[in-house]
């Protein structure tokens, strides 16, 4: 038997799709943290590592994780309580706005909040929650921090696409997405097939038009998903990134030479093909699996 198959309950269940979606919500004030401490935590180490090759005081030695310290407010110093911490209700509870010092709180954080119930929601209803299950709202919680982190830094961290990339992999030994064959053709191809746009691209104009870890992302959307569904994942995501670019240009004004992360866009249609993917690659692209 697939382990794919095995679901505690089948795909379609509402009540236990809105548990999941109950669940996310939590997650998402998590990923919150994730997204706005592995950054600064990537920098204080590089900075530690600068500062200890060339014998100087290390300029960060108190404990920042993603535990420690407590979130508080970059205004005030407010550190957040519990009752603060509820994902959505306490943002609305508080007006959008700090109960110390007043000062607007991002509505991101409860987006981001949202975006991961709605995934974990969908996933779920689609997969069930046996393995496959499972697995997908995993898959959503680890490619909302990427796209979140590419999209402040353009940066795609190792730390999560290479975990990421294991994990698509593992699951496929079991054949949950695909076969472990189309899973690691997949994420060769997948990597490849940046990496020589990316040259190309370089050696027409010399300037690089993405980065490593775009080329990373793309092989773990292909150890997940499989070799044949990596057309329609570029497809999408180059449309993704074509609209959302030009509507940012258009209403934004944003100046046409600015970088923008494609890691979101690998992301958007990453999230659509796990689920979609093989019957949209079957139907539209001709590719029988």
């Amino acid at each position: 038997m697939n382990l794919a198959d095995l679901y505690v309950t089948g795909p379609g269940n509402f009540a236990v799709s809105l548990v999941a979606a109950l669940f996310g919500l939590l997650i998402g004030s998590f990923l919150n943290v994730v997204v706005y401490r592995i950054p600064k935590m990537m920098q204080r180490e590089l900075d530690n590592y600068v500062a200890e090759q060339n014998g100087q005081a290390l300029p960060h030695q108190d404990v920042f994780n993603l535990m420690l310290p407590r979130s508080a407010c970059p205004h005030c110093g407010h550190q957040i309580t519990a009752i603060e911490n509820i994902p959505v209700v306490s943002y609305l509870a508080l007006r959008g706005r700090c109960s110390g010092c007043k000062s607007p709180i991002s509505a991101r954080y409860p987006l981001v909040e949202t975006a991961t119930a709605l995934i974990t929601f969908g996933m779920v209803w689609h997969f069930g929650t046996g393995l496959a299950g499972i697995a997908a709202v995993v898959f959503g919680f680890f490619l909302i921090t990427l796209a979140l982190i590419d999209f402040d830094t353009q940066l795609l961290p190792d730390d999560i696409t290479y975990p990421l990339l294991w994990c698509g992999l593992l699951l496929n030994t079991q054949g949950v997405f695909c076969t472990l064959q189309e899973a690691v053709v997949g994420a060769a191809i997948g990597y490849l097939a940046l990496w020589s746009v990316y040259w190309v691209f370089k050696l027409v104009t010399g300037k690089e038009g993405m980065g490593y870890g775009d080329f990373k992302l793309l092989a773990a959307l292909g150890a997940w998903c499989g070799w044949a569904v990596l057309p329609a994942i570029i497809l999408a995501s180059s449309l993704a990134g074509a609209v959302i670019g030009i509507g940012l240009i258009v209403f934004t004004k944003r100046e046409r030479d600015v970088p923008m992360p494609f890691g979101p866009y690998l992301v958007i249609a990453g999230l659509i093909m796990l689920p979609f993917g093989r019957m949209l690659t079957q139907n539209y692209l001709g590719i029988v699996l």
